[in-house]
Protein backbone atom coordinates (compact mmCIF):
# COMPACT_ATOMS: atom_id res chain seq x y z
CA UNK A 1 0.00 0.00 0.00
CA UNK A 2 1.60 3.66 -0.77
CA UNK A 3 1.84 5.50 2.46
CA UNK A 4 2.53 9.19 1.87
CA UNK A 5 4.33 11.50 4.80
CA UNK A 6 3.31 14.51 6.50
CA UNK A 7 4.46 18.73 6.02
CA UNK A 8 7.02 19.23 7.66
CA UNK A 9 6.91 20.82 11.15
CA UNK A 10 9.22 23.81 10.87
CA UNK A 11 9.95 27.45 11.44
CA UNK A 12 12.93 29.66 10.07
CA UNK A 13 14.55 29.27 13.53
CA UNK A 14 14.92 25.28 13.89
CA UNK A 15 18.39 24.63 14.45
CA UNK A 16 17.63 20.51 14.90
CA UNK A 17 16.12 18.44 12.77
CA UNK A 18 14.72 14.86 13.73
CA UNK A 19 13.74 12.89 10.79
CA UNK A 20 11.83 9.38 10.82
CA UNK A 21 10.97 7.20 8.06
CA UNK A 22 7.05 7.41 7.46
CA UNK A 23 4.30 7.75 9.17
CA UNK A 24 2.63 4.63 10.44
CA UNK A 25 -0.85 3.38 9.84
CA UNK A 26 -2.18 5.08 13.54
CA UNK A 27 -0.04 8.12 12.72
CA UNK A 28 -1.95 8.80 8.95
CA UNK A 29 -5.40 7.56 10.53
CA UNK A 30 -4.93 10.51 12.80
CA UNK A 31 -2.79 13.20 10.51
CA UNK A 32 -0.46 13.06 13.31
CA UNK A 33 3.39 12.44 13.82
CA UNK A 34 3.91 9.58 16.18
CA UNK A 35 0.53 8.70 17.04
CA UNK A 36 0.42 5.30 17.90
CA UNK A 37 -0.09 5.46 21.67
CA UNK A 38 2.93 2.79 22.59
CA UNK A 39 5.13 5.08 20.48
CA UNK A 40 7.46 6.93 23.21
CA UNK A 41 8.78 9.71 20.72
CA UNK A 42 6.02 12.47 22.54
CA UNK A 43 6.79 11.02 25.79
CA UNK A 44 10.67 11.75 25.45
CA UNK A 45 10.21 15.06 24.17
CA UNK A 46 8.50 16.26 27.26
CA UNK A 47 10.74 14.28 29.59
CA UNK A 48 13.49 15.94 27.96
CA UNK A 49 12.16 19.65 28.32
CA UNK A 50 10.12 18.92 31.67
CA UNK A 51 6.60 19.09 30.60
CA UNK A 52 5.08 16.61 32.79
CA UNK A 53 1.29 17.66 31.95
CA UNK A 54 -0.72 16.15 29.29
CA UNK A 55 0.07 17.94 26.07
CA UNK A 56 -2.81 18.08 23.30
CA UNK A 57 -1.02 17.63 19.74
CA UNK A 58 -0.69 21.73 18.93
CA UNK A 59 1.29 22.12 22.34
CA UNK A 60 3.47 18.98 21.32
CA UNK A 61 4.51 20.48 18.28
CA UNK A 62 4.47 24.05 19.92
CA UNK A 63 7.16 22.41 22.17
CA UNK A 64 9.22 21.51 19.48
CA UNK A 65 9.22 24.61 17.93
CA UNK A 66 9.81 26.52 21.18
CA UNK A 67 12.97 24.30 21.07
CA UNK A 68 14.09 24.94 17.87
CA UNK A 69 13.22 21.47 16.35
CA UNK A 70 12.05 20.66 13.24
CA UNK A 71 10.12 16.97 12.51
CA UNK A 72 9.77 15.19 9.42
CA UNK A 73 10.47 12.39 7.60
CA UNK A 74 13.02 10.91 5.12
CA UNK A 75 10.73 9.04 2.75
CA UNK A 76 7.91 11.65 1.13
CA UNK A 77 6.14 8.27 0.02
CA UNK A 78 6.54 4.70 0.26
CA UNK A 79 4.61 1.35 -0.27
CA UNK A 80 4.73 -0.73 3.06
CA UNK A 81 2.13 -3.12 4.47
CA UNK A 82 1.41 -2.37 7.67
CA UNK A 83 3.46 0.08 9.55
CA UNK A 84 7.15 -1.66 10.06
CA UNK A 85 10.05 0.32 9.34
CA UNK A 86 11.55 -3.48 7.91
CA UNK A 87 8.52 -2.97 5.31
CA UNK A 88 9.22 -0.10 3.44
CA UNK A 89 9.80 -0.43 -0.30
CA UNK A 90 10.46 1.54 -3.12
CA UNK A 91 10.50 5.02 -1.18
CA UNK A 92 10.77 8.48 -2.89
CA UNK A 93 12.66 10.73 -1.22
CA UNK A 94 11.17 14.03 0.24
CA UNK A 95 13.35 17.04 -0.92
CA UNK A 96 15.55 17.26 2.38
CA UNK A 97 18.76 19.09 0.54
CA UNK A 98 15.79 21.89 -0.79
CA UNK A 99 14.61 22.12 3.08
CA UNK A 100 18.10 22.46 4.53
CA UNK A 101 18.92 25.32 2.43
CA UNK A 102 15.74 27.04 3.50
CA UNK A 103 16.67 26.49 6.99
CA UNK A 104 20.28 28.30 7.30
CA UNK A 105 19.99 28.25 11.54
CA UNK A 106 19.65 24.50 10.83
CA UNK A 107 22.79 22.51 12.98
CA UNK A 108 22.17 19.23 13.49
CA UNK A 109 20.03 16.21 11.87
CA UNK A 110 19.06 13.29 14.29
CA UNK A 111 17.57 10.12 12.92
CA UNK A 112 15.17 8.64 14.64
CA UNK A 113 16.20 4.88 14.41
CA UNK A 114 18.33 3.27 11.91
CA UNK A 115 15.65 2.96 8.71
CA UNK A 116 15.32 6.93 8.78
CA UNK A 117 19.47 7.22 8.54
CA UNK A 118 19.51 4.04 6.06
CA UNK A 119 17.02 5.72 3.65
CA UNK A 120 18.97 8.94 3.58
CA UNK A 121 21.92 7.67 3.38
CA UNK A 122 20.62 5.61 0.18
CA UNK A 123 19.45 8.70 -1.65
CA UNK A 124 21.91 11.88 -0.26
CA UNK A 125 25.42 12.53 0.74
CA UNK A 126 26.13 13.80 3.84
CA UNK A 127 27.29 17.66 4.23
CA UNK A 128 29.87 18.86 6.75
CA UNK A 129 27.84 22.08 7.56
CA UNK A 130 25.95 19.36 10.04
CA UNK A 131 25.91 16.81 12.94
CA UNK A 132 24.19 13.48 12.43
CA UNK A 133 23.13 11.50 14.72
CA UNK A 134 21.17 7.99 14.51
CA UNK A 135 19.41 7.44 17.87
CA UNK A 136 17.39 3.90 18.83
CA UNK A 137 13.95 4.82 17.80
CA UNK A 138 10.88 5.22 19.81
CA UNK A 139 8.88 2.81 17.88
CA UNK A 140 7.47 0.35 19.80
CA UNK A 141 8.52 -2.35 17.90
CA UNK A 142 12.32 -1.13 19.27
CA UNK A 143 11.27 -3.31 22.78
CA UNK A 144 14.90 -3.33 23.43
CA UNK A 145 15.19 -0.18 24.81
CA UNK A 146 12.85 1.18 27.70
CA UNK A 147 11.61 5.21 27.83
CA UNK A 148 14.32 5.87 30.43
CA UNK A 149 17.20 4.02 28.06
CA UNK A 150 15.63 5.68 24.99
CA UNK A 151 16.09 9.30 27.55
CA UNK A 152 19.91 8.55 28.15
CA UNK A 153 20.54 8.19 24.40
CA UNK A 154 18.19 11.02 23.36
CA UNK A 155 18.60 13.77 26.08
CA UNK A 156 22.13 14.94 26.05
CA UNK A 157 21.27 16.06 22.38
CA UNK A 158 19.01 18.61 23.55
CA UNK A 159 20.80 20.58 26.39
CA UNK A 160 20.71 24.34 25.58
CA UNK A 161 24.19 26.15 26.00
Amino acid sequence: MLKQSFLPIENKEIRILILGSLPGDKSIHEQQYYAHPQNRFWKLIQHIFDKTAPLSYPQKLDLLLENQIGLWDVCAQAKRKGSMDLDIVEEIPNDLPGFFSQHPQLQTIIFNGQKAHRVYEKHFTKSEHYQYYTLPSTSPANAQYSLEKLLQEWQHLFKKD
